[in-house]
């Protein structure tokens, strides 16, 4: 147990981060990442990884050795009975079903879009958008918070499992390597792939999630909302299974705000006077607005 706690620390630290940092140069070297060089994006995800890698360790340290144990002095350690392999089922299970409709609520929520709306605006795909969020919101919904406080329970092995392997699976259907592909290409992955994709997020289904456009048949913004797990898409009707990737990602319009806007929205304000970021800007721009989906969505490419 002691390895496995080290092994996921480290992953939750800062090994994901270098981990991912390779991938990234992977891809550019490769001309995978789908990219343009533009400083205005490269400035905000470049924030968007170092800075909550500096501000979260301190966050957590009070909200772990302050916080929880003055809210909940009598639960520490409460549920270190629970085995490793029903902890993890229990964890991965709630907190990634919590997590797909708070994902969804982000995107129906005109309030919460604007949060929510910097880590769709990048017009191009690869690690880099994994890590690309409103510093804000990272602070006010990380679900850091949850992990910490289920390790104060006694499910810390349990916790940093779940945590590491959906910061690898959520990752891995950001980047530009679209290794989901051959399953589709060799005939006898076929069932593999078939399995694969409606149980987990893959670069195909997540990439769809990220396009510009729901009308071609291949995005389908609206929908898509599985971080670990894709089935909860496929329960609620809301997935969307092409085996395509679509030709522009981003949101429609987009008025390049500002990285300061994008990363501390609503601390500062856009310039762009059509920008939802912008002081006196719409709350939601109607071209952009993802709604719910008005049926359980059609699934192509079986």
């Amino acid at each position: 147990m002691k390895f496995i706690e080290t092994l996921f620390q480290q992953l939750n630290t800062w090994g994901l981060p270098v981990l991912l940092l390779i991938v990234g140069i992977l891809e550019s070297m490769f001309g995978l990442y789908n990219k343009r060089n533009d400083r205005n994006e490269f400035i905000l995800d470049l924030l968007s990884f170092a800075i909550p890698k500096v501000l979260f360790p301190p966050v957590l340290a009070y909200f772990s050795l302050k916080f929880l144990p003055v809210l909940l002095p009598a639960w520490r350690n409460m549920f270190s009975w629970v085995p490793f392999f029903w902890g993890v089922v229990i964890i991965a299970v709630a907190d990634d079903l919590t997590q797909y409709w708070n994902h969804r609520l982000h995107h129906q929520v005109p309030f919460l879009w604007r949060f929510h709306r910097t880590h769709h605006s990048a017009p191009y795909m690869g690690v880099a958008v994994y890590f690309r969020n409103n510093l804000i919101h990272v602070l006010l919904f990380s679900q850091v918070y949850l992990v910490a406080t289920l390790a104060y329970l006694g499910l810390g092995y349990p916790a940093l499992f779940v945590a590491g392997m959906k910061s690898l699976i959520v990752a891995a259907a950001h980047s530009s390597i679209p290794w989901d592909k051959p399953m589709y290409r060799i005939k006898w992955l076929h069932p593999v792939a078939w399995v694969l994709e409606r149980f987990i997020s893959t670069p195909a289904t997540h990439h769809a999630h990220h396009a510009v456009t729901s009308d071609d048949d291949v995005g389908y913004y609206k929908g898509n909302f599985g971080n670990m797990f894709f089935i909860w898409d496929i329960i609620f009707g809301t997935g969307l299974i092409t085996r395509k990737y679509p030709e522009e990602y981003g949101i429609s319009h987009y008025e390049k705000d500002e990285w300061y806007a994008q990363f501390l929205w609503p601390l500062l304000k856009s310039k762009a006077p059509d920008s939802e970021l912008s002081a006196g800007g719409p709350m939601v721009r109607m071209d952009d607005e993802p709604a719910i989906p008005a049926a359980p969505a059609e699934e192509a490419g079986v």
